[in-house]
């Protein structure tokens, strides 16, 4: 029997014959391989196939399928349903999906109270914990933006306290796709919500209980103990920020008692990323023409 040992040049050969052929393994350079990516008929498939799978089955395919996968959460009840999920999969280590949660420094104290019983109940899990940019606690806030932001400037409130650093998460962490709360029985624009969408930056979310009700929902939490906010047994369903949060009454839709009085539905997060971009070029815009006034006025005043 002859043995052949293989040289580095070997192995350049070897190299060349497999690009030549067509196939790229995830053991080849990384530079060889593609970025994920869906066609609009391959998405379509995708979620044909998804909607008719339980959240768990979806959880499964979206850990064996999507890398730099994250669960983004407020920990609201869906998704407390999902973290609690995932860990009875009993998953190791490397296929984890860690949390990401966006502190606007303007969560109720039993949202924040909620956190560490989350932290308690899973401490296996991972919290990546973001903030506003250079600020640390609500003082902090007003002192840089201003009292009441969230009144004086929506748009704004919503870039520096969950658009910013959701988009400072997801560079930093290298985050693919994220697992989100939505459902379609929350109503307004999640009402004909996909299990899987791509935003237009790329960022690949699953929505993976968007067929459940409320009713289902509550019904895992009690059956398997998940630790859940105080103000759901107050009249709360979605829980936000402390000053665009009220409890709701019976017969209402679950999202009524946020931005009550207002057009608005979402927070931000999940609107389109270049809304945001567009606003802020429109301010920019906007402290340059009056930097410009300003400059005028005062050469009208010097002559």
């Amino acid at each position: 029997m002859s043995s052949r040992c293989s040289t580095i040049g070997d192995m350049d050969d070897i190299s060349v014959h497999d690009t030549e052929s067509g196939y790229v393994s995830g053991s080849g350079s990384e530079s060889s391989l593609p970025e994920i990516h869906f066609t609009k008929p391959h998405l379509a498939f995708l979620n044909r196939q998804l909607q008719f799978l339980e959240p768990q089955d979806i959880l499964r395919w979206c850990i064996t399928s999507l890398p730099g996968l994250f669960q983004t959460t407020a920990f609201g009840l869906t998704g407390l349903v999902t973290l609690d999920m995932l860990s009875k999969m009993k998953l190791p280590r490397p296929q984890m999906v860690d949390l990401i949660f966006l502190d606007t420094l303007h969560h109720f104290s039993e949202t924040l109270a909620l956190v560490d019983r989350v932290r308690s109940t899973y401490p296996l899990v991972n919290l990546h914990v973001y903030k506003p940019d250079g600020v640390d606690t609500a003082e902090e806030f007003a002192q840089k933006h201003g009292e009441r932001l969230w009144q004086t400037n929506d748009e704004l409130y919503d870039w520096v306290a969950k658009v910013e650093p959701a988009q400072r998460a997801y560079r930093e962490l290298q985050v693919a796709a994220v697992l989100t709360g939505r459902r379609r029985s929350q109503g307004g624009k999640r009402g004909d919500l996909d299990v899987i969408e791509v935003d237009e930056a790329g960022l690949i979310k699953v929505n993976p209980l968007a067929n459940w009700s409320f009713q289902q929902v509550q019904d895992y939490v009690k059956e398997n103990e998940v630790p859940y906010n105080e103000l759901l047994d107050r009249g709360y369903k979605s829980i936000g920020d402390w000053h665009s949060t009220q409890a709701i009454k019976a017969g209402e839709d679950e999202r009524a008692g946020r931005w009550k009085g207002q057009a608005k539905t979402e927070c931000g997060i999940h609107n389109p990323r270049s809304k945001f971009a567009q606003y802020l070029k429109e301010q920019e815009r906007k402290k340059k023409e009056e930097a410009l006034q300003k400059a005028l006025a005062q050469l009208e005043v010097a002559a």
